[in-house]
């Protein structure tokens, strides 16, 4: 993957599941400079490599996007992949919850976005990926916040993507299916694991794949919404009223 060799990436998101493992994959793939970015740093890996400078950030903290956009004026390729999920259905799930689902998926990665635009532009050709999720495509009601969020930047991905095509910024939406992290802990779906899935992200955006979707679950739910939204409406449903069942 030439496409990230001594290139300068920023990961939000970056201490845990597919962020970490972007930061993995991209480190042996002769990437130039990591900034790896979360709320806590003590929860921060060390990766062990010189590359990698770490950054606090929450997305959803105005001050500090703007410090990490000031410190990270050389970044040439932006991954934005801090997210958070909720549980709770739309008429009865906990309103504070769907609105940090909102707050950080939605408005937090579009100030990131909006913050490292111009850095992209000045530094082209460049790239922004949105981690997204097959969410976009889904309706989830044990995660409603959640899938709302996610298809809100779905929508706003697009909308960047034509704003920046010009300015010869190239924005990927990567849309995975239910990955083996510690956001997915307890499920018993039969789920890949972020390293394969990081491996299979970033070699789409190699083969310039501006929509992907990394995973076999995740295309297969793609599918069914592409040969008729309702398949997968029923999908879920009955995913829906057997979880409820027990």
């Amino acid at each position: 993957m030439q496409i990230f060799k001594d290139k300068v990436i920023l990961i939000t998101g970056a201490n845990r599941g597919i962020g970490q493992s972007l930061v993995k994959v991209l480190l042996n793939n002769g990437v130039g400079k990591i900034y790896t970015t979360c709320r806590d740093l003590k929860k921060m890996p060390s990766f062990n490599d010189d590359r990698i400078v770490p950054l606090e950030l929450d997305i959803t903290d105005d001050q500090q996007v703007a410090w990490v956009a000031t410190v990270a004026q050389d970044t040439e390729i932006l991954i934005n992949n801090a997210g958070t999920v909720n549980s709770g259905n739309i008429l009865e799930g906990d309103l504070l919850g769907m609105d940090n689902d909102l707050q950080v998926n939605y408005f937090g990665t579009i100030k990131m976005m909006r913050a490292f635009a111009p850095i992209l532009i000045r530094n082209k050709p460049s790239i922004m990926i949105n981690i997204v999720s097959i969410a976009a495509y889904s309706p989830l009601p044990s995660i409603a916040g959640y899938a709302a969020s996610k298809a809100a930047l779905f929508s706003a991905t697009q909308s960047v993507r034509i704003e920046l095509a010009k300015k010869d910024v190239s924005v990927y939406a990567v849309n995975p299916g239910a990955i083996d992290t510690d956001m997915n802990k307890g499920s018993d779906w039969d789920m890949p694991d972020p390293d394969s899935t990081a491996i299979q992200i970033l070699q789409g955006v190699a083969d310039g794949k501006l929509d992907s979707i990394p995973d076999e679950m995740g295309q297969g739910m793609y599918n069914a919404w592409r040969e008729d939204p309702a398949k997968l409406s029923k999908l879920f449903a009955d995913l829906y009223y057997a979880e409820n069942a027990k």
